[in-house]
């Protein structure tokens, strides 16, 4: 159904909705808040933190006064209480002088700010005591919103979806949703959206993570059972050639690196098909063991493809394996890199040599496996998680010749209890050690107040030739939610540092543009790169010495450790500063882990053990595409719950041809149809 469809709801609207990826009444009924903005006690005017949105009850002390400045009118006033006052400020609303009385008592809501050292709101909500009792404990949802689209809209858009569409049929069997003290699906979608209160709220929050996990692993054990069992086509055998490349690399193998290394050339000599996750910490060496398992496939005759998710990335891979050749004087290793931006002539060449045998290591981004693109021996595919390889893409590398060996890349440090259930059937090799060489980055968390002086220290490092990174959780301001974001912070950066050549990235930009930010970054064009997450996954920079992470506090713990990971690649002593914008003990708690810690493993299962329903009013952990609000780190309990309702569905009726699973056969086939391309095998 259009949205249009929805009254209010106009073409250019639709438009609006459009940027964020909505395109429907389902997708916008699928558009879950980010954030929920919750109607607290009121506090002393003194108790009110600067920083924070709070409620405050005081006596307007005096009369609103109303000044020109300009094109403005500002509306000016001032609330005491017994510990102290603040002043009250509207722009372009002159009529306040009608609405507030001298000495009458409300309930004002805000922003709090410090100016010249008196505390200050500016277009505070206004309420009665009675009208705020109403309010008291009520939660109302703040969305990610782009310019033109505000929060307002959008609740009232989604309200009207909702009476548009039909319920969400439950396709649950209900002795399982009764059994799992499950909340009813069509209620799930209704209050997550609209809550009436915080237990409400995680109800159906569980329900829907639930829903995300139990069909992702169900699906995944049903394309596995239709799945024939896999002999492996190009099975190959030991060579001194990967030997000898590991004894002249400029440094030894970690143990664990060693351990993992053994395990992979086990698969590739082996019968069946190698299905193999390799994980490790952002820095602990994954790349030298794909050049390794891409030399063997080599050694023995046949073709290799390393699949990255950015043309950067892709670039950065073939220079280093080109170079690693080169030095080494491997010569049975030819690479060739093969992506959707080179020019036809330099497409066409990759493509013969590709087709002809010539390039045994192939390496670039989905143009890997396009329909004009011909292998002539593919013995081994390498993907990094962010391109996990569906059904889709393996089909389509079957018809290209024999099903080739998979090994996928991941540096998500999942705790190890959940691992097994997220990741199936694929064998999991783990490095759990960093190069010794590497320095251990240094860690500070700090309130807002430090970051005058974070600024100062930025521009020293950046002085003495090094760069930096600026992370924010959001794109751009979103009403309601007090958040930094890249388009507002680049601004004030730029105006702080005059002299700092900064960039700016975020995910809405277009791939085209987002490689060239990150090459610019990468050659040291760019100085100071203010982004979101989606640097998570990025190039190597060993120049960049210090990340800030704004707001840290509403990422996971393991989000902000990978984000740490993008510095202290290179000889110079790294720095990362978590800047809380709340405070509160339950967060510093949280942060320390990360300055007592640098191992992603460890802070993935401490993380694990203290997050909890509380934790719900905050932006999204997830980076995984595959979930719109299921967590691996937060919701382990609820995937080791899905995990286990599988196997015993499975266990029971393998075909799902009992008649109460009925509605659970075709929602499932409905889901592998629309998400194929995602679910690994």
């Amino acid at each position: 159904m259009e949205l249009t469809s929805i009254s209010h709801v106009g073409p250019k609207t639709e438009k609006l909705f459009q940027k964020l990826g909505v395109t429907d009444c389902e997708s916008l009924r699928m558009y879950y808040p980010i954030h929920y903005d919750e109607y607290l006690p009121p506090v002393a005017a003194k108790a009110a933190v600067p920083g924070s949105k709070c409620a405050v009850t005081g006596h307007i002390a005096r009369a609103v006064v109303v000044r020109q400045v300009r094109n403005m009118k500002i509306a000016v006033t001032e609330i005491s209480d017994p510990t102290g006052k603040i002043r009250l400020t509207w722009y372009n609303a002159p009529f306040m002088r009608t609405v507030l009385k001298r000495g009458a008592v409300y309930i004002f809501r805000g922003n709090v700010g410090i100016r010249g050292g008196t505390r200050v709101m500016e277009h505070p909500e206004i309420y009665t005591p009675e009208q705020y009792d109403e309010k008291l404990r009520t939660l109302s949802p703040v969305y990610a919103l782009t310019k033109g689209l505000s929060n307002n809209m959008v609740i009232k858009a989604v309200q009207g979806a909702f009476d548009l569409l039909p319920p969400v049929r439950e396709y649950l069997p209900e002795q399982i949703v009764k059994l799992l003290g499950l909340m009813d699906e069509t209620e799930a979608a209704r209050f997550i959206h609209f809550p009436r209160t915080e237990e409400e709220l995680n109800k159906a929050r569980k329900r829907l993570a639930f829903d995300e996990f139990f069909l992702f692993i169900l699906a995944m054990r049903k394309l596995k059972d239709s799945e024939e069992v896999l002999t492996n086509e190009f099975p190959m055998k030991e060579t001194w050639d990967t030997e000898e490349l590991i004894d002249a690399l400029p440094y030894r193998l970690t143990r664990a690196q060693e351990d993992a290394w053994h395990e992979i050339e086990a698969d590739l000599k082996g019968k069946k098909l190698m299905s193999r996750l390799l994980q490790g910490d952002v820095g602990s060496g994954k790349t030298i063991l794909a050049f390794l398992a891409m030399e063997m496939a080599a050694s023995n005759g046949y073709q290799s493809a390393l699949m990255a998710p950015t043309e950067v990335l892709a670039r950065q891979h073939f220079e280093k394996l080109r170079k690693l050749a080169g030095e080494r004087k491997i010569r049975n290793l030819t690479p060739v890199l093969l992506t959707g931006s080179m020019k036809a002539a330099e497409k066409r060449e990759a493509l013969f040599s590709i087709a002809s045998g010539e390039a045994n290591a192939i390496i670039g981004t989905h143009a890997l496996i396009q329909d004009s693109v011909k292998y002539k021996a593919l013995a081994l595919v390498i993907t990094d998680e962010q391109h996990r390889f569906g059904v889709c893409q393996r089909k389509a590398l079957s018809e290209k010749g024999s099903p080739p060996n998979m090994m996928v890349m991941s540096a998500t440090p999942i705790p190890r209890t959940l691992g097994v259930i997220y990741y199936g059937d694929m064998d999991v090799s783990i490095i759990d050690e960093l190069p010794k060489e590497r320095l251990p980055v240094k860690n500070c968390v700090v309130d807002p107040s430090y970051r005058p002086k974070a600024f100062d220290f930025i521009a020293k490092q950046i002085g003495g030739g090094r760069q930096a990174y600026i992370i924010c959780p959001m794109i751009e301001e979103s009403e309601g939610l007090e958040a930094e974001n890249v388009l507002d912070y680049t601004k004030k950066i730029r105006r702080q540092l005059p002299d700092v050549r900064v960039g700016m990235l975020h995910g809405r930009m277009k791939a085209r543009e987002k490689d060239e930010i990150m090459e610019a970054f990468a050659s040291g064009d760019i100085q100071l790169l203010v982004s979101t997450t989606v640097i998570e996954v990025g190039v190597d920079v060993p120049n960049a010495t210090v990340m800030m992470i704004e707001n840290a506090e509403r990422f996971g713990l393991a989000t902000l450790h990978q984000l740490r990971g993008r510095v202290g690649r290179g000889s110079f002593q790294s720095y990362c500063i978590f800047m809380a914008g709340q405070e509160s003990e339950d967060i510093k708690k949280r942060l320390d882990i990360l300055k007592e810690s640098h191992s992603g493993f460890e802070i993935a299962e401490k993380d694990f053990e203290m997050r909890g329903p509380g934790d719900l009013l905050g932006i999204r952990q997830s980076g995984d595409a595959m979930f719109k609000i299921a967590d691996i780190a937060r919701d382990g309990d609820v995937l080791k719950t899905a995990g286990e309702t599988t196997a015993a569905i499975m266990e029971e009726d393998p075909g799902l041809i009992d008649e109460e699973h009925e509605l659970l056969k075709k929602k499932l086939e409905e889901y592998i149809a629309s998400n194929e391309r995602s679910i690994v095998l």
